[in-house]
């Protein structure tokens, strides 16, 4: 018997951290591949200021290349206590795009600059915007967030990005110690990607 042939779903990111996770989110229901897969693809200028715009900018670029359905994403972290910093720059926000211990560090340097000593809890939350695109126009769009707090030194070794900062509401745990199918089932991404799921679905 033939194994079903599942639908593909293309990633706008070559970032194979993200594919991973929106890969073991989606297993058996969707073939996601992402833009390593396409080199024709240009890059992206992320030029918006807004989660949405540059997730717009990504997956409309993205489609105009490729044949399907391409999801894009923008996400990033918000500190309150940092007047809602680094937003839609939490990947560049230690000065090197990508470089996460950067990164880290500059958020332990700017929590400490803020007056955060160890044991606050300054609240904090993840927010990710997903669009759907297919040949150069915009399908739909989905947002989630989860709630949380930062800590005050790198706490576990696993995840990605702040994931060692930020413990989410209800635990006792940064996303860089839960078991990664715990941190998919509550992460931003997870929660719009749960959106995105339920209306390919029904379209």
């Amino acid at each position: 018997m033939m194994q079903q042939e599942l639908p593909l779903l293309v990633v706008a990111t070559r970032n194979a951290h993200k594919t991973g996770e929106i890969r073991a989110m989606l297993a058996g229901k969707w073939e996601v591949r992402d833009l390593s897969d396409y080199p024709q693809a240009p890059p992206v200028e992320e030029t918006g200021v807004t989660f949405t715009e540059n997730a717009t900018l990504k997956a409309v670029s993205a489609s105009k290349c490729i044949p399907g359905i391409v999801l894009a994403d923008d996400s990033g972290l918000e500190v309150d206590v940092l007047g809602g910093r680094p937003g839609v720059w939490s990947s560049s926000f230690g000065g090197e795009e990508g470089n996460h211990e950067r990164n880290n560090r500059r958020m332990l340097e700017e929590l400490r600059k803020a007056g955060v000593r160890p044991g606050d809890k300054p609240a904090a939350r993840f927010r990710c915007v997903m669009v759907l695109a297919r040949e150069d126009a915009v399908l739909a769009e989905f947002s989630g967030s989860v709630e949380g707090h930062m800590l005050t030194e790198l706490t576990g070794e696993g995840g990605f990005g702040y994931d060692p900062l930020f413990v989410p509401e209800g635990y006792g745990q940064s996303f860089a110690q839960l078991p990664m199918e715990v941190k998919n089932s509550m992460s931003h991404r997870g929660r719009a990607l749960a959106q995105v799921v339920e209306w390919m679905r029904r379209a």
